[in-house]
């Protein structure tokens, strides 16, 4: 949500997301840049966002506003700082360390955007540049150009190579994942079939660019009531084999195994979050 938009700020904070990002960067012309900064550490001090995660994307590495956005959003009660463009683990120190001399709490986290060539071959080194860092996010319009590659080639073919990396390295890592944005509002069609791929490549959600997307995407990202009840079931069952000593058990004569109810684990703990944002919205 661009920082300049007091409407899209002030909607946020009943939209049905996971997390809100606001933008200082792209989304806001300079002369508006300082402007922007202070409206948004306005409506961060006002509340009303709930349990949506706060993250805020600051201007990059060697902008004028690179430390004064990373000052104020480690004093603002965020939960991260979103750096665009990153290529190197020290740009990811250097932000580190800008949020902790503003007094940022330990839980703050660091996103990283990878959307350049450089940032894409070096991902392993950024995932693991700091312990702050949480999430690394799939920058694809400034990749493409840089590739000189087709945003909208069908299946995003061109890209493939770059999305293993970028999720290759946060896996080993142990961060999040998040896959770029659709950019044609207009195809419903291909939005829902980006999720569709994006969840199948293993990201764990999708940037989005308007509220109308939202539905899909949680709808896509989100685990089926199928997966919820598998997951009870795959929970139950070791649970049972544990009280009586064993080490694996069936379920519908399949072998269930602990790296089967580490996901089935990981299913429970997301569809529990998502209820309790919902029923936080109302």
């Amino acid at each position: 949500m661009p920082g300049a938009n007091a409407r899209a700020l002030e909607k946020g904070r009943s939209l049905p997301a996971d997390v809100l990002i606001m933008d200082l960067e792209d989304g806001v012309l300079p002369d508006a840049k300082v402007d922007a900064r202070g409206r948004v550490m306005s409506f961060l001090a006002e509340g009303g966002y709930g349990s949506r995660e706060i993250v805020i994307r600051v201007n990059g590495i060697g902008t004028p506003w690179f430390e004064d956005d990373l000052a104020a959003v480690g004093a603002s009660g965020a939960d991260a700082a979103m750096l665009p463009k990153v290529e190197d683990p020290a740009t990811v120190a250097q932000a580190a360390a800008v949020l902790e001399g503003a007094g940022a709490p330990d839980g703050m986290g660091i996103w990283c955007m990878l959307e350049t060539p450089r940032g894409i071959l070096d991902a392993r080194l950024i995932a693991n540049a700091h312990p702050r860092m949480a999430v690394l996010t799939l920058g694809t319009a400034d990749l493409s150009k840089a590739l000189q590659a087709d945003l909208h080639a069908p299946d995003r073919l061109p890209l493939l190579t770059s999305i293993g990396l970028c999720v290759l390295a946060a896996r080993e890592a142990g961060l999040a994942v998040l896959d770029a944005p659709h950019f044609d509002l207009s195809d419903d069609e291909g939005f829902e079939r980006s999720c569709r791929q994006g969840k199948s490549f293993g990201f764990d959600g999708k940037s989005l660019l308007h509220p109308r997307t939202i539905a899909v995407a949680n709808a896509v990202f989100g685990p089926s009531e199928a997966d919820i009840e598998w997951a009870r079931r795959i929970s139950t069952a070791w649970r049972q084999a544990a009280a009586e000593g064993k080490g694996v058990t069936l379920v519908d004569g399949k072998l269930i195994e602990a790296l089967h109810v580490e996901e089935a684990e990981r299913i429970l703990v997301l569809a529990e979050g998502i209820a309790a944002l919902e029923r936080e919205a109302g």
